[in-house]
């Protein structure tokens, strides 16, 4: 399986310098491409592009830098990366999937609602960050849904 795209399913990918372990509900397997490449396959199928969906990430909530990805909107499929996407080592994680994360043996473990893990070679602080990013996304966004929807029904 050459050709991914991020769904309703999908809960992170790992990245493994040219591969990716992509990380679904009830299933693990490897891709013969790089995370980023995955971010952007996918981005496209939903009609955009990974450059796109940083801008809209910047006017919505003005970060830029490690943005967090709106892949798809009407379903909420947000994904943050781990580091910077410019980096072999950028892995991306779905908001809404994740429990909880924590240290280890001096590493970082993302939890997954399905009980997965992950390790991660960066810290809490640049993960937690990252999830307070994305929530603030995904609540810009879900307010406009809900202003959208407010103007429909009057």
């Amino acid at each position: 399986m050459e050709n991914y795209e991020i769904n309703k399913n999908t809960v992170a990918l790992y990245a493994m310098g040219n591969k990716t372990r992509v990380y679904e509900e009830d299933s693990n397997f490897v891709i013969n491409k790089t995370a980023n490449e995955i971010m952007e396959e996918s981005c496209k199928y939903f009609g955009s592009s990974l450059a796109g969906r940083k801008k809209g990430t910047e006017s919505l909530i003005g970060v830029s830098y490690k943005a967090p990805i709106i892949v798809e909107e009407s379903s909420n499929i947000i994904f943050f990366p781990t580091s910077s996407p410019r980096l072999a080592d950028c892995s991306w994680l779905r908001l809404s999937y994740i429990n909880r994360y924590y240290y280890e043996n001096n590493k970082l473990i993302v939890e997954f609602k399905n009980k997965d893990k992950i390790v991660l070679d960066t810290s809490y602080g640049i993960v937690d960050n990252q999830v307070l990013r994305a929530t603030r996304l995904e609540s810009v966004l879900n307010g406009r849904k809900l202003e959208k929807n407010i103007q429909k029904d009057v």
